[in-house]
């Protein structure tokens, strides 16, 4: 089976507000108030916690590693307790999922959320079902860029790693399509957007309808189909 791997925050759900409240309750605590601006860090938050940890110190003049490891665990704490406060999907992502599932490939998730945080907002956003697998961070030894959790998604979703394609929107995703040896596709609706086409993928969506033509054009259609 050809199966079809989404990246989770920026690619399916604008995640931002609510990483971005999540590390402000971390900086309210170290004394220092909100230092992340959910409209303007949006494309930070995106790149995970320790990285808005980082911007928010650099910011302060306080940056400290020591301290990223400590709060590091507070943030997500934070977080698991208000994942869907802000958080939604992007317009059109779960009508091209069912569509993709109904011309027969298999559908997944590869994640560096940590799996437990993932498969509680997609449950909570009321989609888990949708997916056939769910990967994260912390679901092998090795996360994202390596390719052995974009394979790892394939296989869970019933599909050959060889003969899968993922949807992503950083350099992460890209690197590890290019490590997998499968194509990618990058989305250029979220705050990177503007950056996506110097990654060279294999195609740009900047709308979840076009996604259905875009794989076929990269894997083919599913047997029978």
């Amino acid at each position: 089976m050809q199966t079809v791997i989404f990246d989770l925050d920026g690619t399916l759900a604008d995640t931002s507000g609510d990483l971005v409240a999540a590390a402000n309750v971390c900086f309210r605590d170290m004394g220092l108030g909100d230092m992340l601006d959910a409209g303007r860090d949006a494309g930070v938050a995106l790149r995970g916690g320790r990285r808005m940890l980082t911007l928010g110190l650099e910011r302060a003049g306080r940056l400290d590693d020591a301290v990223i490891d400590r709060y590091y665990p507070v943030l997500l704490a934070a977080y698991a307790d208000a994942i869907d406060h802000h958080t939604v999907l992007y317009p059109g992502a779960m009508a091209a999922i069912e569509e993709l599932g109904a011309l027969g490939y298999g559908v997944g998730i590869c994640t560096n959320k940590p799996e437990a945080l993932a498969d509680l907002l997609l449950t909570r956003l009321g989609v888990r079902d949708a997916f056939a697998s769910l990967v994260g961070a912390d679901t092998l030894p090795v996360r994202k860029p390596d390719p052995a959790p974009l394979y790892e998604a394939a296989r869970r979703a019933g599909g050959d790693p060889a003969r899968t394609v993922l949807i992503g929107d950083s350099d992460t995703d890209r690197n590890t399509a290019r490590a997998a040896g499968v194509p990618c596709v990058l989305v250029s609706f979220g705050p990177s957007g503007d950056d996506m086409a110097a990654l060279a993928p294999d195609a740009l969506m900047g709308d979840f309808a076009e996604l259905p033509g875009i794989v076929q054009r990269l894997i083919g259609r599913p047997a029978g189909a």
